[in-house]
């Protein structure tokens, strides 16, 4: 009787075991048709992207993965709401992993499809390029991947070409820059030589005015004793002129002489 009884509970233990596995298991499911219902309702508006609908769609898929965290499904629903949020370094982790796990060639492909997706909202062209071909080597029928893949492809060479453009752009600016500072050099080569020229044409009226001033001294000093002195014909003549008056005047002065010598003889006689 006693080995019965453990044996009934032994059963109801069991039963009690498998009851609430599945009772877990409906939870887990539940989270994801809970996430997968907010994250549809969602996508149904196309004008704005609803990032709290997809961080509640976050939250319960991640709820259902804290229970079963290899499900590679619902973590590819992670992914995409991760990706909704614009959380692309997030996805892109997310991405990897269920690449690199995924045994199913068409699961993979959607990985890498996703990959290169999160790699090119953060200008990653070369890694989303190689995902997209990975994509493709996986299943060459995605003409999603395809179409991305030429999409990359055009956005690189763009870049390329703008970049390019952009190191012309500044080269040619550097060069007129250059230009003008060669320029503006000369300028100031030519203001400064004005300058030097201007100080040396100041130097030079100011020394030859001062030399102007000395010569017209010169000249006036040497003026005056020539005003004084005459020739020597000149000089014969005025002496000779001179002693001819001082005979003159001798002759009167005898004569005078001579006149009052006879009126005092005169006198004298009387």
């Amino acid at each position: 009787m006693m080995k019965k009884q453990v044996i009934l509970h032994t059963g109801l233990l069991i039963f009690m075991l498998l009851l609430g596995i599945s009772s877990q298991a409906q939870n887990e499911r539940k989270f994801v048709r809970q996430g997968n219902e907010i994250f549809e309702q969602a996508l149904q508006d196309t004008t704005q992207i609803d990032t709290v609908a997809f961080s509640q769609a976050e939250t319960a898929y991640r709820k259902a993965l804290d229970k079963r965290p290899d499900d590679l499904k619902w973590n590819f629903n992670l992914g995409d709401a991760l990706y909704k949020q614009m959380k692309f370094e997030e996805a892109t982790s997310k991405f990897e992993e269920i690449a690199e796990k995924s045994e199913d060639k068409y699961e993979k492909a959607r990985a890498f499809h996703n990959l290169g997706n999160s790699m090119m909202m953060q200008n990653k062209l070369d890694e989303s390029i190689e995902a997209y071909k990975k994509a493709l080597r996986n299943n060459p029928d995605d003409l999603e991947s395809k179409y991305n893949l030429v999409y990359a492809m055009n956005l690189k060479k763009q870049q390329e070409q703008q970049q390019q453009q952009q190191q012309q752009n500044q080269d040619q600016n550097k060069d007129q820059n250059k230009d003008q500072q060669d320029q503006n050099k000369d300028q100031q080569q030519n203001k400064d030589q004005q300058d030097q020229n201007k100080d040396q044409n100041k130097d030079q009226n100011k020394d030859q005015q001062k030399q102007n001033q000395d010569q017209n001294k010169q000249n006036q000093q040497q003026q005056q004793p020539q005003q004084q002195k005459i020739s020597k014909e000149n000089a014969e003549r005025l002496l000779q002129a001179l002693q001819n008056d001082e005979e003159k005047i001798q002759e009167k002065v005898k004569k005078a002489k001579a006149a009052k010598a006879q009126q005092r003889k005169t006198d004298k006689d009387w």
